[in-house]
């Protein structure tokens, strides 16, 4: 009652309170003895916090008001290899490991003790007496003193090392090629972005590798060896790149890499790193009792930072390498805007040949074959394709086939003609019976080695009604050759219909196909330097090569003929050494329809 009423008087006195002290009093007395009734709850509690204190398996420590350790639980003893009691004594910031762990530590003491304001779970490191270091998360939060109004920091800690180290590791994964352990394509394009961003006077390069033939080694030796093939190439290009301008390496896809460099150089300075890189990886590493070494082609880019995007960036260094394996591989190629700029109108050119076919834009255009002992009369008509583009004129098939070839386009065309060329020969044979000549078509590639040949020249034969024999399909030896395709039995089959098959040679090793392979080959065509050999006379060796090709091809029983003639002079040389037909110049470079229908009605005549 004394202390309530001393209280109660104090209150009274105290500026702002309006109640009296008789009032002060009894409210008081009140209080007290509420306290009284509820004191014995308070020994449970401080039994079961102390319990739950020691037993908890996060780590606890209790300080005082300065922040310095009064109290730590065998958890957190546990947790820094330490015991309970050496904790005693330091400060909380001092358990941090580096600076920035100490400094956050201690701002978050600071805005505890003087804001009110709780740190959770804040991940960092703090110093482990035996280990080392520890990922951990750590709370800070503070419990009331004795005193009202006091409150003293508790740091609350949780193992989170084994979680951090895992997402660490995924984090890794998700950025890096687990082959090869270099960064991967998505980290490459973080990368660059971070190279060309801000400004300044630096460089930078950009350069794309493909290891050429790579596909051969993978399926020859395995796709293990193959796996560690690239591992030697990644380890050969980071040994050449790293360290140099800020040079990284990257694994984008498959067998191709990147390089990515930012600082003081010159073109000629990145020209000689890659063409090392390229030295080094011929050199062979030895895998399973197997020396393999690769080439790779390389497609250079380097500008200054400021110039232009990563778009721009990236396609420059794909044009780049594009253009070096068409060179022939196994070598670098770059960057040329002014050949970019070319290109771009090629490829423009190849884009729209879609629209130009269905628009009308292709025509027919022939160049006749004449016997060579009587130039009167015509052995066979060949028919190609030409472009009239409405700018650019007209185009030859060499200005397009090439940009149709890339496009998808060379099978859309080759219907085209083959079925054009077939209309075109039923016209002459109703007009001039017998007369008429055979047609050749040149096929292209993609053409020749398509699995529907057979079937798209049956189907146009007999919607001509034309006999197979009215029909010549002319192809080399690559597309006879060539592996993506069935070419040797599709000419089988047509050779069975009775389609005349011609190949075109440049020597002997072309010749000796023939009977090696059992091509169901008629005709073959001279081409290339064994005709230009006798464009302005008569060389013995000269001639007495294209002797040994006329000789075999009689063996063979096969017609031998010659394209590329330029004139008279020439077509009487090689009608004396045996040729037996020939196209060029000297009838005429290229005939359209109507003049073809002209030339074929003179020449029936």
């Amino acid at each position: 009652m004394d202390v309530a009423r001393r209280w109660a008087a104090t209150l009274a006195d105290t500026k702002g309170v309006s109640l009296p002290q008789e009032q002060l009093e009894e409210f008081l007395l009140g209080v007290a003895q509420d306290a009284v009734r509820t004191d014995p709850d308070h020994e449970p509690a401080r039994l079961r916090f102390s319990k739950l204190y020691s037993a908890s398996p996060i780590g606890i420590a209790l300080a005082d008001s300065d922040g310095k350790i009064v109290e730590a639980n065998t958890a957190l003893g546990k947790l820094l290899g330490c015991r309970p009691s050496a904790l005693r004594g330091r400060d909380i910031p001092g358990l941090g490991s580096a600076e920035h762990d100490v400094a956050r530590l201690r701002n978050g003491l600071s805005q505890l003790m003087t804001l009110g304001q709780q740190t959770q779970q804040e991940r960092l490191l703090l110093d482990h007496s035996e280990e080392g270091t520890l990922w951990v998360d750590v709370t800070l939060t503070d419990l009331p003193g004795d005193r009202p109004g006091s409150a003293y920091p508790v740091l609350m800690v949780a193992d989170a090392n084994e979680i951090h180290l895992l997402q660490e590791r995924l984090l890794h994964q998700n950025v890096h090629d687990a082959l090869t352990g270099l960064p991967n394509s998505a980290a490459f394009g973080n990368a660059l972005e971070t190279a060309l961003a801000g400004s300044g006077s630096d460089q930078v390069a950009l350069v794309y590798l493909d290891v050429d033939g790579f596909k051969v080694i993978n399926d020859g030796l395995g796709a293990g060896v193959g796996d560690q093939v690239l591992r030697g190439v990644a380890n050969k290009l980071k040994s050449v790149f790293t360290g140099r301008y800020n040079g990284s390496v990257a694994r984008l896809s498959g067998d191709g890499f990147a390089v990515l460099l930012r600082g003081e150089f010159t073109s000629p300075q990145v020209i000689a790193l890659v063409e090392q890189a390229l030295d080094e990886l011929v050199e062979p590493i030895y895998l399973g009792g197997h020396g393999i070494g690769v080439s790779a082609s390389a497609g250079i880019v380097v500008r200054p930072v400021a110039d232009g995007g990563p778009e721009d960036l990236l396609r420059a260094a794909e044009i780049a390498l594009h253009r070096a394996k068409e060179a022939g591989k196994a070598q670098w190629m770059l960057f040329d805007p002014e050949l970019d700029a070319r290109d771009r109108g090629r490829y423009q050119l190849g884009a729209v040949i879609a629209g130009a076919l269905e628009n009308g834009e292709f025509s027919l255009i022939y160049q006749p074959t004449v016997k060579l002992a009587a130039p009167d009369q015509l052995a066979a008509v060949n028919a190609g394709l030409r472009w009239t583009h409405p700018e650019k004129g007209e185009l030859d098939a060499a200005e397009f086939y090439p940009l149709a070839q890339i496009t998808g386009m060379t099978i859309p065309l080759g219907r085209w003609l083959l079925a054009e060329s077939l209309a075109a020969t039923a016209r002459w044979r109703n007009r001039f019976g017998d007369a008429a000549p055979d047609v050749c078509v040149r096929l292209p590639k993609r053409l020749a080695i398509d699995p529907d040949l057979v079937l798209m020249v049956k189907e146009q034969l007999d919607r001509h009604s034309l006999p197979a024999q009215a029909l010549r399909l002319c192809t080399d030896r690559e597309s006879v050759f060539d592996p993506r395709g069935e070419v040797l039995d599709s000419f089988a089959v047509l050779a069975d219909l009775g389609a005349q098959l011609v190949l075109t040679i440049s020597g002997s090793a072309d010749l000796e196909l023939i009977p090696r392979h059992a091509l169901p080959v008629r005709h073959v065509i001279l081409s290339g330097a064994v005709i230009d050999a006798l464009a302005d006379g008569e060389n013995e060796a000269d001639v007495r090569h294209l002797c040994q090709l006329v000789t075999r091809a009689k063996e063979l029983k096969l017609r031998i003929g010659a394209e590329g003639v330029r004139s008279h002079e020439q077509a009487e040389r090689l009608r004396r050494h045996g040729v037996l037909a020939a196209r060029g110049s000297f009838v005429a470079d290229s005939a359209t329809g109507d003049e073809v229908d002209e030339l074929i009605e003179r020449h029936a005549h």
